[in-house]
């Protein structure tokens, strides 16, 4: 099958069409090989240059339905009708070969009719975090955009400082947001939020369309999406950074890359988003932001529930996330035993051993998945010292506690009848901040090879073989760095 336009054919009054704006001497930097054959895209498409040769033209399959689409979105709080894509298009569709839908979507394409007088430019700072870092959580197994294209330029873009002008082409199952409904419903447009909802339910979420209420369904089925996802990022140390509603992709995955990160040492009010002063969107505050947006993509229905339908959907978030989180992370430790309130107390300790020593979330529980749990005296004193020696802590770490917590959760674990594999459940490899920067200035120079490395590891998280290399360590400092909206 080609290339397909659904969302602008059928809801062509919901947007804009544009032409991409190419910068200038563009070159392919990076290009996802295995996903261009997962996708099923035409041949003459899997070659990267074909694609950038069809962006500098106006009549190619992929640029002349080219859309911008209009939404708005709670920000911060507080809504913003003012929105839609001011630097992003939505250049195509394609159906994979399980009969999957996944736009093609350009993102960096040039102004807008939504820009609000801003370059619709990206700059490759940004462009590059999301490109590694939307592969990396797909490889973790959470859902995430994807990305397919990065095109460096020899444009130069101005943000907080003057910056290498780039593009990419990423894929998502659809790029409709929660602030899609919102904005339509706050505009009282009712006819087109009816299009739309109808629209999402026939080409997204065909299951509910057999329900008593297809959209009461709809919005349960988005809940229980949302909450599993950011399940999956508390258990994996991820924040994301800046959780607008117009950054809530309808599909349950990690959507919008921003300021994103991954905890180094384990801080639950860890903020990296220098823009969040309140710390809206610390890591700790994410499931309850989630609940937060979901409340207000509720309004977009109430047109559709009933109030009863909206709080049963609504009441679901909860009880969805708590189990989901809890099963990943008592998974994580090898500990899901019938002994419930115990794990989770063994839990909740290695946590606080984690916080109280300022030590780093991933590599300790890599270092727990390696440990020897037949072995009665607690293999972390050596890690803990060397962790307090990075830092430069005075205080010592607890080893009276942290050998009583060792011998509880061995308990736990040769208590199970069948030992759990933790390797292939704890990645050695994450894209950490520091790692990504330095992938970045190299990238700026032109030199793409610690990007292919990264992507290599990151899409190897549970390697053994990334045990012993530099990528795995945590970095030389336990500050957090803060990361900027803009790109």
């Amino acid at each position: 099958m080609g290339l397909l336009n659904r969302y602008a054919e059928t809801l062509s009054e919901l947007g804009s069409f544009v032409l991409p704006a190419p910068l200038k001497d563009m070159r392919v930097g990076l290009f996802n090989t295995t996903l261009a054959n997962e996708l099923a895209l035409p041949e003459h498409l899997l070659q990267p240059q074909t694609m950038l040769d069809w962006l500098h033209s106006p009549v190619t399959p992929l640029t002349q339905q080219a859309f911008a689409q209009k939404y708005g979105g709670h920000q911060f709080g507080q809504w913003n009708p003012e929105l839609g894509d001011g630097r992003g298009l939505l250049l195509a569709e394609v159906i994979d070969s399980n009969a999957q839908p996944h736009d093609l979507h350009l993102k960096g394409a040039g102004p807008t009719p939504y820009s609000r007088h801003a370059d619709g430019r990206a700059v490759l700072r940004s462009t590059l975090r999301e490109y590694i870092g939307a592969e990396a959580l797909h490889y973790l197994g959470i859902p995430s955009s994807r990305s397919l294209c990065l095109f460096t330029s020899e444009d130069t873009v101005y943000r907080e400082r003057p910056e290498t002008g780039a593009m990419m082409i990423r894929t998502a199952p659809s790029h409709i947001r929660f602030g899609h409904f919102e904005y339509y419903f706050y505009a009282s447009q009712k006819d087109k939020l009816q299009r739309l909802l109808d629209f999402t339910i026939e080409h997204h979420f065909a299951e509910c369309k057999a329900a008593t209420n297809p959209y009461a369904a709809l919005l349960g089925a988005v809940v229980t999406r949302t909450a599993r996802l950011v399940a999956l990022w508390q258990t994996h140390g991820f924040v994301h950074g800046v959780m607008n509603t117009d950054n809530m992709s309808i599909h349950g995955i990690t959507f919008d890359y921003g300021p994103f990160a991954f905890l180094d040492n384990y801080e639950p009010g860890a903020v990296f988003n220098h823009s969040d002063h309140q710390g809206r969107y610390a890591f700790n505050q994410q499931p309850g932001i989630a609940l937060w947006n979901l409340n207000a993509l509720a309004h977009a229905f109430s047109g559709h529930c009933s109030v009863d339908e909206i709080k049963a959907a609504l009441s679901t978030f909860e009880p969805t996330f708590i189990s989901q989180y809890q099963h990943l992370m008592l998974s994580r430790m090898g500990i899901e035993t019938n002994e419930k309130e115990q794990s989770l107390a063994v839990m909740q300790s290695w946590l606080q051993i984690l916080e109280t020593n300022n030590l780093d979330y991933t590599y300790c529980f890599r270092q727990l998945a390696l440990a020897d749990i037949n072995k009665a005296q607690c293999p972390f004193h050596d890690i803990f010292v060397s962790q307090e020696n990075r830092f430069k802590q005075v205080t010592l770490v607890d080893q009276e506690k942290t050998d009583a917590w060792w011998e509880s959760y061995r308990k736990l674990r040769l208590a199970r009848e069948e030992e759990t594999e933790l390797l292939s459940l704890n990645p050695a490899v994450i894209p950490r901040t520091h790692l990504l920067q330095q992938a970045i200035e190299l990238a700026e120079k032109g030199d793409f090879s610690l990007s292919e490395s990264l992507l290599e590891a990151t899409s190897t998280p549970y390697d053994a073989r990334w045990d012993t290399h530099p990528f795995s360590k945590p970095p030389s400092s336990s500050t957090h760095t803060s990361l900027s909206c803009s790109s």
